[in-house]
């Protein structure tokens, strides 16, 4: 599935809790543009506090499309994800208006930027299976079966990473072929400055500390009783929306295996983490350019500086 549509849109992008939905209301305005959600977890109906959406005022000041798309129980896999901006690239594009993409789903800004192999569909009965199997045998096994068959895709995966891993394996049996090589040719790389893609990059420190503000905040605002809601109206969440920080700890937390401030400083610990994953796939990726970032911004200076630079690049 290539890119055409999408990799000369705008973006803002970063890790979480750098500020990029209100840069991207300030960037919006100035562009005339809608945005897109580049967002895994604002896909989720009734996932507010732990995915921290952009709010219905926020949502009010600029059109925002791919918010509160599917309900928590429902899977979504990238290829859903890519047809759906798509289609909110033309409908934006025919009223005349800018597409901004704000969210920090670097799979999904990859994909947007140089297209996707959509491979097979997903067979569920083979996948449940490998998972099956895999609890079973000694830990890497799985990895160990991905190596076998396709050792560009094991360099680059994680042992842990068992959702990849066996998309992997599917993608083999069902094609005969490595989905290494498939994705190939989707993995065309651009120079930043022919691209508007920006990264909000703060200090590691700060970044940590703005993280730590914002679990504290979600906490505050009723975090625990959002998921108690969830489940008290019978929903389970799915595969992917599990994936979200946040809500898989408090499930545990309701399970009686951690206390509450354990499990606070447990969210914030993951949190981080995921932020390093976040800025490691961003300097994978050439079409980015870095903006610093430091306490007391003003974002709409921000915001007129980043369109005068892609002006610049663009002339």
């Amino acid at each position: 599935m290539p890119a055409e549509l999408t990799r000369d849109c705008w973006y803002l992008t970063g890790p979480t809790a750098s500020g990029k939905t209100q840069m991207g209301i300030e960037l919006a305005r100035l562009l005339d543009a809608e945005i897109v959600s580049l967002d895994s977890m604002a896909l989720f109906r009734r996932l507010d506090i732990g995915t921290a959406k952009p709010t219905p005022a926020e949502r009010a000041a600029v059109p925002h499309h791919l918010v509160d798309l599917v309900e928590p129980d429902a899977d979504f896999s990238l290829a859903e994800y890519v047809s759906a901006a798509e289609a909110c690239v033309r409908q934006i594009t025919a009223r005349g208006r800018q597409v901004l993409f704000v969210g920090g789903t670097p799979l999904y800004l990859k994909a947007l930027l140089r297209g996707i192999f959509a491979g097979p569909e997903a067979d569920w009965e083979l996948r449940r299976s490998w998972e099956t199997r895999a609890a079973q045998e000694e830990p890497g096994w799985l990895h160990a079966q991905v190596a076998a068959i396709d050792p560009a895709s094991a360099a680059k995966l994680h042992a842990n990473d068992t959702r990849r891993l066996i998309r992997a394996l599917e993608v083999f049996a069902k094609t005969g072929v490595p989905i290494s090589a498939w994705q190939q040719q989707f993995d065309q790389a651009r120079p930043a400055e022919s691209c508007r893609v920006f990264v909000l990059d703060w200090p590691r420190e700060q970044l940590y500390a703005r993280i730590d503000a914002r679990v504290d905040a979600m906490f505050a605002a009723g975090l625990i009783a959002e998921v108690e809601q969830l489940l008290a109206s019978g929903v389970s969440l799915s595969r992917t929306a599990r994936q979200a920080v946040g809500y898989r700890e408090v499930l545990e937390y309701l399970a009686g295996e951690r206390d509450l401030a354990a499990t606070i400083e447990r969210v914030k610990l993951q949190t981080h983490q995921f932020a390093r994953r976040q800025l490691t796939w961003y300097r994978s990726l050439s079409e980015c350019r870095w903006i610093p970032m430091q306490p007391g911004v003003d974002t709409r200076t921000l915001a007129e500086s980043l369109v005068a630079t892609a002006d610049r690049s663009a002339s």
